[in-house]
């Protein structure tokens, strides 16, 4: 197994360049997916090794429930400096955990309140609040999903821009940006190395929305307007996990797109370009993680498998 074994921890750092590149060379829809799909398999990695690692600093302690056999110096020498780093991943482990558990018990305490302060209007697609606070977000889950909006959002707005907002959020609902932003918030929480794609990913399902909500719309202006106005007067979204008109990101870099040409749409970059070889050093990096995770966990059943008394 040997060092192989701490390659899904720092192999994240390869993502960086496409975190930043993507943002402004890829289309959202596929920055975004990419972006994600790097994080989860990068820390779903991580989060495995940090484990296998773990297993042996645990049968070194006294009185722990692991077979005797597990700590013998042949099993404790597959994994290099098993005596600081092993003891050391089970706290690491334990704060992974924790974090994300908590990031998922916010992330449902949030729906779950945000479904029941609507639980005495109708069952709309849009659901309008009498509040005095503005703000917006799409609330999927539920019998349905649905679009939450204040009145005094609505006030702000001009009948073309309150369309586009409706738009924004119907493209967050019917893209599960949710999804995508949970999924990178939880890898985040697993890998610290992930947290510029996270940001860029935040930053990505709002332009991907912005997009769609120009194409419904037919006014790549009005949402800009939208968007800008919003962005003044709310104070965004109750949870990260959550997307709405003014969420994340740098507004005035989401305007300033919205008011140049639209993005191309591309499957995949060109490996000639910048963007392109910063996307193939992060599905490598990726795929390298994958492996290398496969191949430790592999390799620590058979050995703790041959050390097991029978």
């Amino acid at each position: 197994m040997g060092v192989f074994v701490f390659l899904p921890l720092v192999l994240p750092l390869t993502a960086w360049p496409i975190a930043r590149l993507a943002e402004q060379h890829l289309h959202p829809r596929t920055a975004t997916r990419l972006l994600s799909g790097v994080a989860g398999v990068m820390a779903a990695c991580s989060t495995l090794c940090l484990g296998l690692v773990m297993v042996v600093g645990t049968a070194q302690l006294p009185g722990n429930p692991l077979p005797d056999g597990w700590s013998d110096p042949e099993v404790r020498a597959a994994v290099p400096y098993d005596e600081v780093v092993g003891k050391a991943a089970i706290p690491a482990l334990v704060v992974v955990l924790a974090a994300c558990g908590r990031t998922l018990w916010r992330h449902g305490r949030v729906r779950r309140r945000a479904h029941r302060a609507l639980a005495g209007l109708r069952r709309t697609e849009v659901a309008v609040l009498p509040d005095d606070v503005p703000y917006a977000y799409a609330l999927p889950g539920g019998r349905r999903d649905r679009v939450v909006v204040t009145t005094a959002m609505l006030d702000c707005l001009e009948p073309t821009e309150r369309r586009a907002l409706f738009a924004h959020e119907r493209a967050h609902l019917a893209a599960r940006h949710h999804r995508f932003l949970l999924a990178v918030q939880l890898a985040a929480r697993a890998n610290p190395f992930l947290r510029p794609l996270r940001t860029a990913v935040a930053y990505t399902a709002e332009r991907w929305a912005d997009e769609d909500a120009a194409q419904a719309v037919g006014s790549r202006r009005a949402v800009a307007c939208a968007i800008g106005k919003a962005a003044l007067v709310t104070r965004g979204t109750p949870v990260a996990t959550l997307a709405g008109v003014a969420a994340a990101g740098p507004v005035p870099r989401r305007v300033a797109a919205l008011l140049g040409p639209a993005p191309t749409v591309r499957s995949w970059p060109s490996v000639f370009t910048s963007v392109g070889v910063a996307a193939w050093g992060a599905a490598v990096g990726a795929a390298v993680s994958a492996m290398s995770s496969a191949n430790s966990a592999v390799t620590m059943v058979f050995i703790l498998h041959a050390a097991t008394p029978l």
